[in-house]
């Protein structure tokens, strides 16, 4: 509860990442956000497909880190605005709760007890979200592959 905001905003990236794809650390993972780094940095490059180590990473591995992320990023954030609109608390104290929660971390502003029940439950929610969630999510979208007989003409939206 006395950490300065600099630091609290660093936890809070820390925990999001969390630890080893092999180990019982939530989060999206150390792998999944490496992953992603060289995902960008070939984007960066105008590569074709992304290297690492001198093995090219499969385009639905990538899709997979990038849908693991993505939906890590908005039950935190839908969760954050909640909470933020329900409760009397500051973004640096309940985005904590709420990455601590997500990345079943355990940590702590002391504020978790005087949340109103309906507080607890969407943190108790993200808990179980962020413990099984990821994992079965990969697991279906890897063992879900479905193959097309027609594609659909391309598009190029404008991005950036």
């Amino acid at each position: 509860a006395q950490m300065d905001q600099a630091t609290l905003l660093v936890t809070d990236v820390l925990m999001f990442i969390g630890g080893g794809s092999g180990g019982t650390a939530g989060g999206i993972k150390v792998t999944t956000f490496a992953l992603l780094l060289f995902v960008m940095v070939a984007e960066v490059r105008g590569e074709k497909s992304v290297t690492i180590f001198d093995r090219r990473v499969d385009t639905r591995v990538q899709r997979q880190a990038l849908a693991v992320a993505l939906i890590g990023i908005g039950l935190v954030t839908v969760s954050t605005i909640v909470l933020l609109a329900g409760t009397p608390f500051g973004l640096n104290e309940l985005l904590f709760e709420v990455t601590s929660a997500f990345a079943t971390v355990g940590l702590s502003t002391g504020i978790t007890a005087r949340l109103p029940e309906w507080g607890q439950w969407i943190l108790i929610g993200l808990m179980y979200l962020g413990r099984i969630g990821p994992i079965t999510m990969v697991s279906a979208l890897a063992a879900r592959q479905r193959g097309r007989r027609y594609d659909l003409p391309a598009e190029r939206p404008l991005i950036g």
